[in-house]
């Protein structure tokens, strides 16, 4: 589980790819604090199990379906990602919840400066528009950030400097793809919605006389 708030950009320093998988290797330093094999960390809002790492980065595996649902399988030697470690119990849940698993593949539409705010406009797939509301959450390439505005086929985003610098959205340009997780809490309010709705009703087996025996008449 993440809060989508980046702790670090890391660089790919290798990729070795498989007839259907990949194995990088990613330096960093703030999310090798404390690591330990088998911890997750989010890689552009993936989670990811670190398989080995040294004293200035860490390697992971990434199965087909990881490359097929995120743009990892665009990474290229040297290409920036966002890193950040598994929320630890007890701490401040500054962003919102992520699970690090990708709904899809957007794309950014427009960047635009107004003040000292960017905006982004994306467009993710049509089928995850149904997810994202005005003043709801979602995770852009792993960073927690507020939907200002839903439209027909996108949404609008506004970065503060801080979330820019600290993250790479900001080499983000027009035409780039980017990873979308939607809110969670959705996902699972229509999941239980639309099986209430095909599911036969089922007839109670408590009735007045099971509770007057049992003590609760």
């Amino acid at each position: 589980m993440f809060t989508g708030l980046v702790e670090e950009i890391g660089q790919i320093l290798e990729i070795k790819n498989g007839e259907n998988s990949s194995r990088i290797t990613i330096s960093s330093r703030k999310v090798l604090e404390e690591v330990k094999l088998g911890d997750s960390i989010a890689v552009n809002g993936a989670c990811l199990t670190v398989t080995s790492f040294t004293g200035n980065s860490f390697t992971v595996d990434v199965m087909a379906e990881t490359l097929r649902k995120s743009n990892l399988k665009l990474l290229r030697r040297n290409s920036n990602v966002n890193l950040e470690r598994a929320v630890k119990v007890g701490e401040r849940l500054g962003g919102h919840i992520v699970t690090g698993h990708i709904d899809g593949i957007g794309r950014v539409k427009d960047i635009k400066k107004e003040d000292i705010a960017t905006w982004l406009v994306i467009k993710p797939p049509l089928e995850l528009l149904k997810y994202m509301v005005s003043k709801g959450s979602v995770a852009l390439d792993g960073v927690s950030l507020t939907i200002a505005e839903v439209h027909e086929d996108c949404i609008s985003v506004s970065l503060i400097p801080h979330t820019k610098a600290q993250t790479i959205l900001q080499y983000k340009s027009a035409g780039d793809e980017i990873n979308v997780e939607c809110d969670l809490i959705g996902k699972y309010i229509e999941n239980l919605i639309l099986r209430k709705e095909t599911e036969p009703v089922k007839n109670s087996s408590i009735t007045e006389q099971l509770l007057k025996e049992n003590g609760f008449w």
